[in-house]
């Protein structure tokens, strides 16, 4: 079998190309470009972010690995892609008082997308898609689905829950099944990286606000009685359940609860209310099942690094958007962020937050 590996010179994607290697695929490298030349954001000169400037010698460390893997290496250019897709949504989202999860759309739409379909008009020929990712794939009822790694502190199901049906058909995660552990001793056993290398898991490296490209905005941050406490410089330099920063002193630690784009403020509270036991998704994307027929009780995750808690799911509207109903309390969801679902291990369907109670 041929196998396209996403290479991002890391430790995860360098091992999982040399295991398919190993397993006497034919197996080439592929590195996407997106920074796109940009030389109005600054630039870490150690950032190994998702985000950032391609530097040579990153490029010529990838190609290295590659040679001892053995396999060819192309890089593709999608900078303005990425600029359309990934880069105005989380713009676009910020800026309404929301918290996007730019990782989530760049999979669906880019990497496991526009990276693989440019890949295969540029002549390349392949009969599968590979990633370093820490998610396994599994297939119930002829319906494909993420599920989570063996390496449930690795686990990045979260991040894949929007892949289509023919992508899941296509796609194979070579560290589905290992641990990070197993992985690094592999990747220094190879001569890939040094012991204890470390991997940046961010999207950029900078404050986000440097790709927002707007200037400040005076607003009052206020309680749920209107009273003004303090001003802001604008709404999208906070996040939901956000401490630390606000610049307002209380008797209690504040939280941010909301973000008001409409009337520019910025809503605190005390902890036990930033408690939530329903949370709201549209814009739904199906895995395992294609649709529910009625309410089932379900394991439910608001948040890449949170554990699913139970919660019964049911749509709503006619079907347009997913009701989960927690069993406890689950603390700061974020419109904007993706809930998603998952029946066992598998990700039976997920989407984005829109409200919460």
């Amino acid at each position: 079998m041929k196998v396209l590996i996403g290479m991002s010179g890391g430790i995860d994607s360098s091992v999982a190309a040399f295991l398919l290697k190993q397993q006497g695929h034919e197996v080439v490298g592929v590195t996407m470009t997106v920074w796109g030349g940009r030389t109005d954001l600054p630039q870490s000169k150690h950032s190994n972010s998702c985000y950032g400037p391609e530097r040579e010698d990153d490029i010529q460390e990838i190609r290295t690995i590659c040679r001892k893997i053995g396999i060819e290496h192309h890089i593709l250019d999608l900078s303005a892609l990425y600029e359309t897709v990934v880069l105005k949504n989380f713009k676009d989202e910020y800026l309404q008082g929301r918290t996007p999860n730019p990782c989530i759309w760049c999979n669906a739409k880019v990497k496991f997308g526009a990276m693989v379909e440019y890949a295969r008009e540029q002549g390349l020929v392949f009969d599968k898609f590979a990633t370093g990712h820490y998610a396994r794939i599994v297939e119930r009822d002829g319906r494909y689905a993420i599920a989570r790694a063996l390496d449930i502190k690795k686990d990045q199901s979260y991040f894949l829950y929007r892949l289509s049906q023919q992508q899941l058909a296509h796609t194979v995660f070579p560290l589905g099944s290992m641990t990070k552990e197993e992985v690094r001793k592999i990747d220094v056993e190879q001569g890939f990286h040094g012991a204890g290398h470390e991997e940046s898991q961010d999207f950029y490296a900078g404050s986000y606000t440097d790709l927002l490209d707007v200037a400040n905005q005076t607003g009052n941050i206020v309680d749920k009685t209107g009273t003004i406490l303090g001003t802001h410089q604008g709404i999208w330099n906070y996040t939901i359940g956000q401490r630390k920063g606000l610049g307002v002193s209380s008797e209690k630690p504040l939280y941010v609860l909301a973000l008001r784009p409409s009337t520019n403020e910025v809503l605190v509270g005390y902890e036990e209310e930033t408690r939530q036991t329903q949370v709201i998704a549209s814009q739904l994307h199906w895995s395992l099942y294609p649709t529910l027929d009625h309410g089932v009780e379900l394991k439910a995750k608001i948040r890449s690094a949170g554990t699913p808690a139970l919660a019964v799911v049911h749509l709503e509207d006619d079907g347009t958007r997913l009701a989960a109903s927690f069993n406890d309390e689950v603390k700061a969801a974020a419109v904007g962020q993706s809930l998603v679902v998952y029946d066992g291990d598998a990700i039976v369907c997920g989407g984005i937050i829109e409200r919460t109670a």
